[in-house]
């Protein structure tokens, strides 16, 4: 008996030295600092609150500002956003009656309902700016920029979503196919470096933010990739049990899973750009700082242990408003 409790107290032993041995050799990969990154960021708390303000105030300025574009710019908006949600048959019908509608749009709304519903929207600016500030380890925000770096990132994003609605047009079937997918990888990339930039206020170099871009735009792009498989299931099932409301509800759902893709790229970039390692040292190029000159001094990392609790933790975020400088 004493011996088999001590084979057995050896075997507990030996198998908590393999996980401690394990535990620590991923302690030093570059995909866990990613994660210890995320948790850091309170990725799963403040991925539901950017998607829902992706629903409430990005979506439908979409639809707001589409009424006041050009029949034919109007339509390759409404091309892209469907194709990126993944939005067929009876749901799709729905969103072409409400590009459609324009011009009881354009009347409801006037000018200067179309002027503050851009600034309503930079709520949604306004959480997205808080992933980057908080992934990069940034300080504590001005509120003055805000008026003026939303409404650019929502222009931006709509001159993008306008260029990949005609590229689809011209390239995306047939032979062309191929190059329309390079082409939007590409323009997907670019805009998520271009985001980067300004939601960091430009204090972080061009050439440091490479990574989080090309991680955002690959994540995002086979994500939306991915929603035309499985997001049309989810929207006639919602639809044909809550009605519209369901069609709602599956459009949140996209929008967390879009969000949870933005937290990766907007983490792996600053673990891969900090890396001593070849790696980091191929980012940094022969430049070893990460901040253009002149710039604030980031904040420290934590000091204590993450734990997976910490992803759905809710802070205050009275200390980490956006919009540095």
């Amino acid at each position: 008996m004493a011996n088999e409790r001590g084979h057995l107290q050896s075997a507990i032993a030996a198998t908590r030295d393999r996980i401690d041995a394990t535990r620590d050799w991923a302690q030093d990969r570059l995909l866990w600092r990613v994660w210890e990154r995320m948790l850091e960021t309170e990725f799963v708390d403040r991925s539901v609150a950017l998607a829902g303000k992706a629903f409430v105030s990005f979506f439908p300025l979409i639809i707001v500002v589409a009424a006041f574009m050009p029949p034919h710019i109007r339509n390759s908006i409404l091309t892209t956003l469907t194709s990126r949600l993944g939005v067929r048959g009876a749901s799709l019908n729905l969103a072409k009656e409400a590009f459609a509608s324009s011009e009881d749009i354009r009347r409801a709304t006037g000018i200067l309902g179309l002027l503050l519903t851009f600034f309503y929207a930079t709520s949604f600016t306004t959480a997205l700016q808080r992933v980057y500030l908080r992934a990069w380890r940034r300080p504590p925000a001005k509120k003055g920029g805000a008026y003026t770096r939303g409404p650019i990132w929502l222009v931006g994003l709509l001159v993008y979503m306008a260029l990949m609605g005609g590229l689809r047009e011209v390239l995306g079937s047939g032979p062309g196919i191929g190059l329309f997918a390079v082409a939007a990888l590409l323009l997907s990339t670019g805009g998520w470096w271009f985001t980067a930039w300004l939601m960091l206020a430009g204090q972080v170099r061009w050439r440091v933010l490479l990574p989080t871009a090309i991680i955002t735009g690959v994540a995002t792009s086979g994500y939306a990739v991915s929603a035309n498989i499985w997001m049309p299931n989810v929207v006639s099932e919602n639809q044909s049990q809550f009605g519209f409301i369901g069609v709602s509800l599956a459009l949140v759902t996209w929008f967390s899973g879009a969000a949870i893709c933005i937290f990766v790229g907007a983490c792996g970039g600053p673990v891969f750009a900090e890396d001593p390692g070849p790696l980091g040292r191929l980012i940094r190029g022969s430049d070893p700082e990460l901040l253009v000159e002149g710039a604030l001094p980031s904040r420290p990392a934590p000091t204590r242990e993450l734990r997976v609790r910490d992803a759905f933790r809710s802070v205050d975020d009275a200390d980490d408003d956006p919009d540095p400088g």
